[in-house]
């Protein structure tokens, strides 16, 4: 009996089968398998194109009073029963002064500032420290460390200085109203300029009650201009503290807002309830940056 195998040429190639038909079973646990591997690579590939890419860290203009080095991991803190700071001495809070308190918060000593009947606004230059209607003077906004610009948006009495987003946190002066938040685009720039008012920005370090971080991870003196309900104040470390290690302590004085003043050696002064002169940082050698701002608050009111 001759076989199909006998027909084949010497130029011929024939594939040889044992079987003719593949098994269904065996046909189906191949799509399967298939299918299965197919699936798992668009899920390994849906997974790695929705994995968000964390955009570079711009590192700010160089400052001419400290130094920035990289971020720390964020931070929370629940609140609670929320006291005023102030000790409502009644014969104190009509005064126009500055209470000041010590606290210590998160093992770091804090020194607080509370203005009662005083008035705030922004200065440019020299202060004259033998002004006896001045009772709080600290250095506000950052100034570059290449051509001594002002940093960030800036408005003195009216009129704009310095425009810019370098820093998000804010402190407006309207019409004796101070008010300290976090924002890009803040309508309080426009309306400072319209109404005689004063504005500058500054590093945010507390927003809404939560911590903001923010790119300097040294250790320096802290200084703050804080709203804590119908409070404003300003708060100073005592030690040398890192950016979150303050903001933190902030948090858990249950500040809502708090936008950062010059800290390190940067000179200011204020004159207490009992008229005691109380000093910080280092007073500059010599002529001053000429854009040198100071956050002022006054117990005979702004000109």
């Amino acid at each position: 009996m001759k076989t199909n195998y006998d027909n084949i040429g010497d130029d011929e190639i024939r594939i040889i089968s044992g079987n003719s038909k593949t098994n269904p079973k065996v046909r189906l646990r191949n799509i399967g398998i298939f299918l299965g591997l197919l699936l798992v690579c668009a899920l390994l590939l849906w997974l790695f194109l929705r994995k968000p890419v964390k955009p570079p860290v711009e590192s700010p203009p160089e400052s001419y009073f400290e130094t920035w080095e990289q971020p720390e991991s964020s931070s929370d803190n629940s609140t609670s029963v929320i006291k005023p700071l102030s000790h409502l001495d009644k014969d104190l809070v009509e005064k126009n002064t500055i209470e000041v308190l010590d606290t210590i918060i998160n093992d770091i000593p804090l020194q607080l500032f509370i203005p009662h009947r005083a008035k705030a606004c922004l200065h440019l230059g020299p202060v004259n420290p033998n002004d006896t209607s001045i009772a709080y003077a600290a250095q506000a906004a950052d100034i570059r460390a290449d051509n001594g610009k002002i940093l960030g948006a800036f408005v003195l009495a009216g009129k704009p200085l310095a425009w810019g987003l370098s820093k998000k946190g804010f402190c407006a002066i309207i019409e004796d109203k101070v008010t300290v938040g976090v924002s890009e685009n803040s309508p309080l720039f426009e309306e400072a300029t319209e109404k005689g008012g004063y504005f500058f920005r500054q590093y945010p370090l507390v927003n809404n009650g939560k911590l903001v971080e923010n790119e300097p991870k040294n250790k320096s003196y802290r200084r703050a201009i804080c709203q804590r309900q119908d409070e404003t104040f300003m708060a100073h470390s005592l030690s040398q503290e890192s950016f979150h290690d303050f903001a933190q302590a902030l948090v858990d004085l249950h500040v809502d807002n708090a936008v950062y003043l010059i800290g390190s050696t940067a000179y200011g002064w204020c004159i207490d309830a009992s008229r005691q002169k109380i000093e910080w940082g280092e007073p500059i050698k010599g002529r001053i940056p000429q854009n040198t701002s100071y956050l002022i608050w006054k117990i005979e009111g702004c000109d």
